[in-house]
């Protein structure tokens, strides 16, 4: 994923960050589980949710199934108008026509 966006200006909201953070601590403990969200946070802008984010994800756990975390991922790109970087079949599946969502599931 990190060459993927490395030197492309990608935004990542901190709730994202906290869902990365708490996954990698329950596989690999939290040492490594810090080290990773730091070595994200060194290619891309970890963006903090402001209240127009906030009800912006609000409006699309309205419209979907999706996890809310999941609706922070997509409005932070709605926002800048960039694509959602996911292999979460939920997100590639989201149906947001406006919204271009990139598969970074290996090739099978």
């Amino acid at each position: 994923m990190l060459s993927w966006i490395d030197g492309r200006g990608a935004r990542v909201s901190w709730i994202n960050l906290g869902e990365v953070y708490y996954a990698q601590a329950r596989r690999v403990g939290e040492e490594r589980s810090r080290a990773a969200v730091d070595a994200i946070r060194q290619a891309v802008v970890a963006e903090l949710p402001d209240e127009a984010l906030i009800l912006a994800a609000a409006s699309i756990k309205s419209q979907h199934t999706i996890s809310y975390a999941d609706c922070f991922a997509v409005a932070t790109a709605e926002r800048h108008r960039e694509p959602v970087l996911t292999g979460d079949p939920e997100l590639l599946e989201l149906g947001r026509p406006e919204l271009e969502v990139i598969d970074l599931r290996p090739a099978t």
